[in-house]
């Protein structure tokens, strides 16, 4: 299933304009995958704290959630009418997502905080590069 999902991805990265080598889009693929690694954390870490009768604050908040942008669902299936694809995508994630993420590495407390860790990467980050809309998940 995996295999089939890859194998697919790169196909659509091979054919994009701009894309000279796989070094060019293992940058995008790992973003993507540490933000829905990130949403499942927290999903987990909300999870924990319910189970424990405590309160949690999700480190993404609002739009910036994986739930809200890349995979918005409606009645458990996923929401074709509100899910960014294109231009709208590569607007969002370049001119609001990343920004938001790179602010955690001023806002952090320390260095040695996952906000801090997160807006080390997103400030790194070259944001005029963009994303490749062929690499978000269906």
């Amino acid at each position: 299933m995996y295999e089939n999902a890859f194998n697919k991805i790169e196909r659509d990265l091979r054919a994009e304009e701009g894309i000279a080598n796989e070094l060019d889009y293992v940058e995008q693929t790992s973003w993507v995958l540490f933000l829905r690694y990130l949403h499942d954390l927290e999903a987990e870490r909300q999870d924990r704290a319910e189970l424990d009768g405590e309160d949690y604050a999700p480190i993404i908040t609002g739009q910036f959630r994986w739930d809200r942008w890349a995979a918005p669902k409606l009645g458990g299936e996923f929401d074709h009418n509100t899910a960014r694809i294109g231009d709208d995508l590569i607007t969002f994630v370049d001119r609001e997502l990343f920004p938001y993420l790179a602010a955690f590495r001023r806002s952090a407390t320390s260095p040695d905080t996952i906000q801090y860790k997160i807006g080390e990467v997103y400030t790194e980050r070259p944001l005029s590069r963009g994303i490749d809309p062929a690499m978000m998940p269906l």
